[in-house]
């Protein structure tokens, strides 16, 4: 089981990128996804979670401004991000609550960083 990350960038104050993890291979059910964020010396952060009905929570820092989404039957989270700021700058986690198969339990699983940097 992978989750693929993509979607980082350079963007500039007061623009926005979109962040996409798909999770392949063989899985049972998806739970709660999410992305995290980890600044530089600093430990990861929850940005944003959404649950499987699609009920979600942000971090105070960036209600209003971003955006997760999930599409279930693409096993996709996404994060849309607008109106970003310099200090949104960090490497960016998607993570996934995963069964593998029915009974097992779920485990988190963890989507390799992608870099986000805005300029100011």
């Amino acid at each position: 089981v992978q989750l693929q990350a993509s979607g980082g960038g350079l963007v500039q104050a007061g623009g926005s990128l979109r962040l996409s993890c798909a999770v392949s291979g063989s899985i049972f059910r998806i739970y709660d996804m999410g992305w995290y964020r980890q600044f530089p010396g600093k430990q990861r952060e929850l940005v944003a979670r959404i649950t499987s009905s699609a009920d979600s929570n942000y971090a105070d820092s960036v209600k209003g401004r971003f955006i997760i989404s999930r599409d279930n039957a693409k096993n996709t989270v996404y994060l849309q991000m607008d109106s970003m700021k310099p200090e949104d700058t960090a490497v960016y986690y998607c993570n996934a609550f995963i069964e593998l198969a029915a009974g097992l339990g779920r485990f988190p699983r963890w989507g390799q960083g992608t870099l986000v940097t805005v300029s100011s």
